[in-house]
């Protein structure tokens, strides 16, 4: 066993984790069950989850190779006052939930774009979507989502200043 030292969702966490294994399952095994197992190859985005504000699929990630680094998973997308996060409102409202599978992954894809570029243009929310395996939604409800993430986000901004 190996010591996983890391700041998740905000808490520190000091777990003992096998070398060998990824931070999926590292994460799932602590009740962050919202990262999902896909693929367990890096293809299908499921996994996804930020480590030091970039978007990572957690399914090939040695959870060793994390130690150290700040990680948030979907739980860790939060709104306010007990509200969904605005990206969270934005896929429910888009229609781009279907059956929910790949919705984590691609709600922290939306936060490392919308990070980045609060501005996003349809081709760089197809080009993050890319890395997403939905087969529920055929990605026009998702665009949609992604692009409307980035208006309420603008929204928001507005009326808190």
């Amino acid at each position: 066993m190996i010591r996983f030292q890391a700041a998740i969702n905000g808490a520190t966490v000091d777990w003992e984790v096998e070398p060998h294994e990824f931070l999926t399952e590292v994460l799932r095994r602590h009740g962050l069950i919202g990262t999902k197992r896909g693929c367990e190859s890096g293809h299908c985005g499921a996994c996804a989850v930020l480590i030091d504000g970039r978007e990572v699929n957690s399914c090939i990630l040695l959870a060793a190779q994390a130690s150290g680094h700040e990680i948030i998973t979907v739980e860790g997308v939060k709104g306010e006052a007990g509200r969904p996060h605005p990206i969270q409102e934005a896929f429910v409202d888009s229609g781009a939930v279907q059956c929910g599978f790949c919705t984590p992954g691609m709600v922290i894809g939306t936060k490392a774009l919308l990070d980045e570029n609060s501005a996003p243009s349809v081709n760089d929310a197809q080009k993050m979507l890319a890395g997403h395996l939905c087969r529920c939604t055929g990605y026009v409800k998702c665009v949609d989502a992604v692009l409307d993430s980035a208006n309420r986000l603008k929204a928001k901004e507005g009326k808190a200043q």
